[in-house]
């Protein structure tokens, strides 16, 4: 395995393929001449790629939610509840925890258990047990565009499975299905392995077929600044549109302050649109994804609806092509279908009640649009710089330096030097920029916002502000300041 940012050939990739195929009995129902006929026929209704790119041009904001569940007519079952009675424009299959493992034994396990129990015993699809077969069941029952959603180091055989089942688009990547999600796994090999699957997505591109990816935008979802995740999101799309992918969707998590969530998504447009005609890749569908609040949230569901109305509010706002919902249960554990509806319905009224207002283009809006493309520069081309103008190598590089760090990541490949705070009016700083390359007038810009804070609350800047900030929004505040 050597690790470089250059497009696999085909031969490179069918010998990787056989041995992945192999490694679930399922891998064998996979036959790509047949998938690409199959996709050829799925209406423009039903694929994800054309419905995002008939949204950004209509300046639509669309909904989707997190949903999967152990077995097939369950699973169908719910995501047709979910578009019927929530209203959900684009649908997932949220993949389940052993699958996320490739622990594939296990999950067969599950549906077995699930099937004695008469309800889901997993905490989503399964789908490489299911195998195509099985998946293209979920295809055929649901009326709406698909996408799998998952957090899988490895999801080569997943991504065989439902791409050749139907699914139209696929979530993941090699830095953001890894430093968050995974502790010990290399981020040579995760990238390594999702060059696979784009090259896989790439070879149906070659044959007529477009399939949507999309990289997990809130990383840790805890306090991410706005130029760390754009940082990863524009690298992931990158080394992706190098192996042939054609539609791309850039994602970003809400912070929470309503200027600095609008400018993010502004600027992660525009980044990646400078990034990816700088480096060749003008042939390229880019649209965005707004993550309602990824950290802890609110047990009382009237507390829980406002943060998702807010979050709805910050999508609609920004203009993100679609936006993931949250649900009221969101602080209890996997929730009812009714209460995923739920959510997805406040989002929609919300995005509805705003579609036809704009944001102005305010002094302190600018200035956040330049702050995060101006750190974001900093990360990135110092990224190249150590690939020695290779994105992929320069990644592992990176992250060995701290160039890239990732806040609260459970991976031992993640320095876990920055520390994330807000400022006084809720905006997510850096209270320590670790060995993030900023410029030294960066660096001031943040250090002088905790100072602001910490004056206006009458106490040091601290490691405690953190703390606070990280349980603030579950306890009621956006900042977490002292009682």
């Amino acid at each position: 395995m050597e690790l470089k940012n250059k497009k696999w050939t085909h031969d490179e990739f069918n010998a990787i393929r056989k041995e992945v195929l192999t490694h679930w009995p399922t891998g064998s129902e996979v036959n790509f001449e047949e998938a690409v006929k199959y996709h050829e026929n799925i209406p423009a209704k039903r694929h994800f790629a054309k419905r995002l790119v008939k949204a950004k041009n209509n300046g639509e904001t669309l909904t989707q939610p997190r949903a999967g569940v152990a077995l097939i007519d369950e699973h169908i079952n719910l995501l047709n509840f979910l578009k019927n009675e929530g209203e959900a424009d684009l649908l997932p299959s949220t993949i389940d925890s052993y699958t996320r493992q490739n622990q594939y034994k296990e999950a067969q396990n599950g549906i077995e258990e699930s099937l004695k129990a008469g309800r889901s015993l997993l905490n989503g699809f399964p789908a490489v047990n299911h195998g195509v077969k099985g998946v293209r069941r979920v295809v055929e029952s649901v009326d709406a565009p698909l996408q799998v959603r998952h957090g899988t180091p490895d999801a080569r055989l997943l991504g065989e499975i439902t791409i050749a089942a139907g699914y139209t688009s696929y979530e993941g990547g090699g830095i953001s299905y890894n430093i968050p999600y995974a502790k010990s796994v290399s981020l040579e090999r995760t990238i390594y392995d999702w060059q696979y699957c784009d090259r896989m997505i790439g070879l149906y591109a070659e044959h007529g077929v477009e399939i949507n990816r999309e990289p997990f935008g809130p990383l840790t979802g805890t306090l991410v600044p706005p130029s760390v995740s754009h940082a990863v999101a524009v690298i992931e799309g990158i080394l992706a549109a190098e192996q042939g992918v054609k539609n791309i969707t850039l994602g970003y998590g809400q912070c929470g302050n309503l200027v600095q969530d609008i400018a993010a998504i502004k600027a992660l447009e525009q980044l990646a649109d400078e990034y990816m005609a700088k480096h060749g890749y003008n042939d390229t569908v880019l649209t965005t994804v707004f993550h309602q609040w990824m950290g802890g949230f609110p047990q009382d569901e009237a507390k829980a609806f406002g943060v998702i109305s807010w979050g709805a509010a910050a999508a609609a706002l920004a203009k993100a092509t679609k936006v993931i919902v949250k649900t009221p249960h969101e602080a209890l554990g996997i929730p009812t279908k009714e209460a995923n509806a739920q959510g997805l319905r406040t989002t929609k009224q919300m995005i509805n009640m705003l579609k036809d207002q704009s944001f102005p283009m305010t002094k302190e809006l600018e200035i956040e649009i330049n702050m995060i493309k101006a750190e974001t520069r900093c990360i990135l081309d110092k990224v190249f710089e150590l690939g020695n103008g290779d994105y992929a190598v320069g990644t592992v590089r990176a992250f060995e330096a701290g160039v890239l760090d990732v806040p609260f990541a459970p991976s031992k490949f993640s320095l876990n030097k920055i520390l994330p705070a807000r400022d006084n009016n809720g905006a997510v700083r850096l209270f320590d920029v670790g060995n993030l390359p900023f410029t030294p007038d960066i660096v001031a810009f943040h250090k002088d916002k905790m100072n602001e804070r910490a004056k206006a609350e009458g106490r040091e800047a601290s490691f405690q502000m953190v703390i606070d900030d990280i349980y603030a929004i579950s306890k009621g505040n956006l900042v977490g300041r002292p009682r």
